[in-house]
């Protein structure tokens, strides 16, 4: 994929907003200040990736997709009714997220790391799940939600009874349980990092951007390249933009 940015627009990134979690209280008071970030984003934003994870837990039925966060879906409506670009990559919390937002607010759905070139710059950009090396048992766990056999499954669940377990399943993940933010072991720990290196072993790229791993972080990858993520917004409501050919690291205050 490859964008030609003007030089008067910034492209955003954000990732991990975890609607829905804790608390309706919580979640709700996170869904505003995110709508207060895309106000002042829909300023000078030539297009705006959301990079996984951005609701707790998500799942389309035929006729039917979970209750509330009305007020960013309809967010989402307006800045696509604005001509702004709007690419969604689906986390291991929404990876059940299927045609609903394309159909609706014509908005891309992305499932895999992409390739993205932004006028001279090379990007290679995902949630991030599923990457580098270890957590063997959630790389299997993720095949079977990803399967076909499992959706159609889930999806035979009555909403009452499917939504249920959803919220369940959501009051033990790790972001629910958290109470402070991650803190950063030390760059042989990082699992993105090493992806990014060895990415970069073969393909150069001058920027890896990549969420799920709810740390903000801007890290060394080779002598021209970069590695950010985007952290959360639970703790931090942190995010990147890309302008003059530079990633830089933010955090939300309003």
């Amino acid at each position: 994929m490859e964008i030609v940015l003007p030089a008067h627009q910034k492209i955003y990134f954000a990732s991990d907003f975890h609607l829905g979690v804790p608390s309706r209280e919580a979640s709700l008071d996170r869904e505003r200040r995110i709508i207060r970030w895309l106000d002042i984003a829909q300023n000078d934003a030539h297009s705006i990736f959301l990079m996984g994870d951005i609701f707790d837990f998500w799942f389309e039925y035929k006729h039917a997709i979970p209750k509330g966060f009305i007020r960013f879906q309809g967010k989402l409506a307006a800045l696509r009714d604005a001509g702004i670009p709007v690419y969604f990559f689906t986390g291991n919390h929404d990876m059940w997220m299927f045609n609903y937002f394309e159909q609706e607010m014509g908005i891309h759905i992305l499932r895999k790391p992409l390739e993205l070139k932004i006028n001279a710059q090379k990007l290679l950009i995902g949630h991030g799940d599923g990457l580098g090396p270890g957590d063997n048992l959630y790389k299997f766990q993720k095949k079977i939600f990803d399967s076909k056999i499992c959706q159609w499954l889930f999806a035979r669940i009555h909403p009452n009874l499917g939504m249920g377990i959803a919220q369940y399943w959501s009051r033990q993940s790790r972001i629910a349980n958290t109470k402070r933010e991650e803190e950063f072991l030390g760059e042989e720990h990082e699992f993105l990092l090493t992806y990014c290196k060895e990415v970069e072993s073969g393909i150069h790229h001058d920027y890896y951007i990549f969420g799920h791993r709810h740390l903000p972080l801007d890290l060394k990858v080779a002598e021209s390249s970069r590695y950010i993520n985007l952290g959360e917004w639970v703790h931090f409501n942190s995010y990147a933009t890309f302008s003059n050919n530079h990633v830089e690291l933010k955090k939300f205050e309003c």
